[in-house]
C-alpha cells in the first residue's frame, strides 16, 4: 500500500465525494451565471460586437461546464468507491 493510499483512506469517508460533486455542479452554475452577466454587459456597450460576444461566451461557458463535469464525475467516483 502506498503513501497516498494511506493517507486517503484516513481523510476520504464516503459522503465526501458526493458533496464534492456538487460543489462542482454550484460552481459551474455560477462561472455560467458570470459569463452570461459579462456578455450582456458587454452587449449593452458595444451591440455592433453581439456575434463576437455571443461565440467567446458560448466557449467560455463550455469550457466551464467541461470542467465541472470532470469534477463532478471525480466527486462520484470517489463517492462510490
Amino acid at each position: 500500500m502506498t503513501l497516498i493510499n494511506v493517507m486517503l483512506a484516513e481523510i476520504v469517508q464516503p459522503g465526501f465525494g458526493a458533496i464534492g460533486a456538487g460543489f462542482a455542479a454550484i460552481g459551474a452554475g455560477i462561472g455560467v451565471g458570470q459569463i452570461g452577466k459579462g456578455a450582456v454587459e458587454g452587449i449593452a456597450r458595444q451591440p455592433e460586437a453581439t456575434k463576437d460576444i455571443q461565440t467567446n461566451m458560448i466557449i467560455a461557458a463550455a469550457l466551464v461546464e467541461g470542467v465541472a463535469l470532470i469534477g463532478a464525475v471525480a466527486g462520484l467516483l470517489v463517492a462510490i468507491k
